[in-house]
């Protein structure tokens, strides 16, 4: 039974061969192969899979020429789904395709903003649909974001990384992990509970699998420090996972947004990020929100924040601009949402600029979050600000 005096906090992650996760990556594929050659595309691309079937659908308007079936499964294929072992294979799945061009009644208000028909603004992109998105930082670990999410993605790259490299003879793509923190208020304590299932090849034992994810996994994610002789594992607790990917489970874009994001410890307003060019602010919004509330905390204006932002569709500027800072701040909330305002431009075509989000860079996004990442140099990660806002403050 749990101790009331402390909180449990739990976050989950996806390996690449997820069902969800294919598609996801799939969709990004689709995008940054457009994004190469018409960098000013309009692109909302929704992927779906099942045994055997993979559809691809969605509103494009672009120049360019894209050979989706060749994408897709370059994509199913670097993922590992290369036999019938895996029950997915990239060589014999059926791509369908139902693209449409996206609404003019959208583009009216996209290229040319509410405030700039009125005179008010240079800058002409209105938001791509209304929406509201959050942005999310805390300084549990070096990367600005959760313990448990951190964890629970490292192991899920780990788990993918050995079987590529081949130091599992064990593993097939499709799996995930989950890891419980014991938290003292905003201080963790130590790793409760780690639950990890990873698909498997036929001929091997629940002995066998378990001997590699504690050797080749996590024996090398879990902090030691973290662990307790009481910290529960749960490794393939039905036995067996042989059955996996699209074959077990039918995959869709979008529906591992909080994997995505932040593991449950940040708000999410719903929209996810894959397939969707930056004018959609889901997407662009969410990382602006991001770069804004890690650069805040790594100035030392909270311990932890979150910043909230909605978007009216055609509408440049965001409608509501809110903070919270869970009783972590060092500024009153009102300078904080001053600060915000005066260093952040959060209207579309800025976010575009800013980040350079034409650019072909999100397949690498569609594995592993968006957020926190180490692995790869996402401009929104950038702790760009720090120095300026420290001084703006007062806090030197």
């Amino acid at each position: 039974m749990q101790d009331l005096k402390f909180r449990y906090l739990t976050s989950e992650a996806v390996t690449e061969g997820h069902p969800d996760k294919v598609c996801d990556q799939i969709a990004d594929a689709i995008l940054d192969e457009i994004l190469r050659q018409d960098p000013n595309a309009r692109v909302a691309c929704e992927v779906s899979s099942t045994t055997g079937i993979v559809l691809v659908m969605g509103e494009i308007t672009t120049k360019a020429y894209v050979d989706i079936a060749t994408t897709a499964r370059g994509v199913i294929r670097d993922i590992g789904y290369i036999d019938n072992h895996s029950g997915f294979n990239a060589d014999t799945c059926a791509v369908l395709t139902s693209i449409n061009e996206q609404s003019p009644d959208i583009a009216l208000g996209v290229d040319r903003s509410y405030e700039s028909k009125q005179g008010e603004l240079d800058l002409t992109l209105g938001a791509g649909d209304q929406g509201m998105i959050f942005g999310y930082a805390c300084k549990e670990t070096p990367e600005y974001m959760p313990l448990p999410y951190v964890l629970a993605q490292n192991i899920c790259r780990t788990l993918s990384d050995v079987r590529k490299s081949g130091e599992s003879k064990t593993f097939q793509p499709d799996g995930k992990a989950q890891v419980t923190v014991c938290y003292d208020g905003n201080k963790p304590l130590y790793i409760d509970t780690v639950v990890v299932s990873t698909q498997h090849l036929a001929d091997a034992s629940l002995e066998k699998v378990q001997e590699e994810v504690h050797k080749l996994v996590l024996d090398h994610v879990l902090p030691k420090d973290m662990l307790r002789p009481e910290t529960k594992y749960y490794i393939n607790p039905t036995g067996r996972f042989v059955i996996g990917g699209p074959q077990g489970d039918s995959g869709l874009t979008g529906r591992k947004i909080i994997a995505d994001s932040y593991g449950g410890f940040g708000h999410h307003g719903g929209g996810a990020f894959s397939g969707k060019d930056p004018t959609k602010v889901d997407r662009s919004a969410a990382y602006a929100a991001r770069h804004a509330a890690k650069n805040l905390v790594a100035a030392g204006i909270a311990d932890k924040l979150e910043l909230q932002l909605a978007y009216a569709i055609g509408v440049a500027e965001p409608v509501s601009l809110d903070v919270e800072t869970f009783g972590t701040e060092h500024l009153p909330k009102g300078e904080i949402l001053d600060l915000v305002q005066k260093n952040f431009d959060l209207r579309p075509q800025a976010i575009i600029e800013r980040f350079n989000l034409r650019a072909p860079i999100y397949r690498a996004t569609a594995n592993y979050g968006h957020f926190g990442r180490t692995d790869v140099d996402l401009p929104w990660e950038r702790l760009d600000m720090v120095d300026s806002l420290r001084k703006q403050a007062r806090l030197d």
